[in-house]
């Protein structure tokens, strides 16, 4: 049993920092750091790719000014969190990954800062990266890590999906995690819908929700396996169920009834308020001129076409 989870932390960060990965940012690397944080930035925010260590000050200096406030540096983060450079398999610095000095949620390491070079990419660097960060978290009593993904960075978005972790809120921005108490899951379509399915030792792959969709909108069926599974499982199969139906371009909302009530799931929950999440934050981009490329259909359009009357 852990006695001080920021002991926990400090000898997790001392196994990343040792191990042939990552090698520790050093004193004097700050502003190369920072270079390689706007970089990301600018692809996730713009969709422009640029090179971290070819960045002149005044290229710099623009890119800051037209993120605006996504652009900001934080004076001092040094002091929260210790960064790290990812290496290739060469030794040379291909990325980027930083681990917070405390923990978050029920006790995971918070992750943030992962970017790849789009050179780097494509060589399980990040998968490495991610499956490090567990080993350390879980291997000094920590239960597994969580990281944030903003919607409208889809890649990212998909990328993580697609490493299996799962989707524990919205608040602010997406919250997914890899959790020893959440088993493996996939995400299956057939005939139209999606299954949600688990991971058990000795019953293989079990369903524990389908999604549909009855016109515009969201049809969502539990299996009896889903009301009886462990709270973990039972709490969060529905909102990483909801993401992979919002990057699919499925449904989100049950009836204006439910859209009505999103508001109330707007930091986790039903798949309501994910949607209602979703268009926050597509407004918000699109006031601050943002280009959003979103697979997502509006639920407004929907309510609006229910309360004509011809829905």
């Amino acid at each position: 049993m852990v006695r001080s989870w920021d002991a926990a932390v400090e000898r997790a960060q001392d196994r990343l920092a040792a191990g042939p990965l990552l090698r520790a940012a050093a004193e004097g690397d700050e502003r190369r750091f920072a270079r390689w944080d706007l970089a990301s930035v600018v692809e996730g925010e713009l969709g422009e790719r640029v090179d971290p260590d070819a960045l002149a000050p005044d290229a710099e200096r623009r890119w800051r000014e037209a993120l605006g406030e996504s652009g900001r540096e934080w004076p001092g983060g040094e002091l929260y969190r210790r960064r790290y450079w990812v290496l290739d398999r060469g030794g040379a610095v291909a990325g980027t990954v930083a681990v917070d000095n405390w923990t978050r949620g029920s006790g995971q390491l918070a992750l943030s800062s992962l970017y790849l070079r789009p050179g780097a990419r494509g060589r399980g660097l990040a998968a490495g990266v991610l499956d490090e960060v567990y080993a350390a978290a879980t291997v000094e009593g920590l239960p597994g890590f969580r990281l944030e993904a903003h919607w409208t960075w889809q890649h990212a978005v998909r990328y993580y999906l697609r490493r299996g972790l799962w989707v524990v809120g919205w608040k602010h921005s997406l919250t997914l995690a890899r959790v020893p108490r959440l088993p493996r899951y996939q995400v299956r379509e057939e005939a139209g819908w999606l299954h949600l399915l688990v991971s058990d030792r000795v019953r293989g792959w079990v369903p524990m929700l389908a999604a549909g969709h009855e016109g515009d909108w969201l049809r969502l069926d539990e299996t009896p396996e889903y009301r009886s599974a462990d709270g973990w499982v039972h709490g969060y199969a529905r909102s990483t169920l909801a993401l992979h139906l919002a990057l699919a371009g499925r449904p989100l909302v049950r009836g204006p009834q439910w859209w009505a009530e999103a508001w109330r799931w707007s930091d986790a929950g039903e798949p309501e308020g994910l949607a209602y999440r979703i268009e926050h934050v597509e407004q918000s981009a699109r006031a601050a001129g943002r280009r959003v490329v979103s697979p997502y259909r509006p639920a407004v359009a929907a309510a609006r076409l229910a309360d004509s009357g011809d829905g």
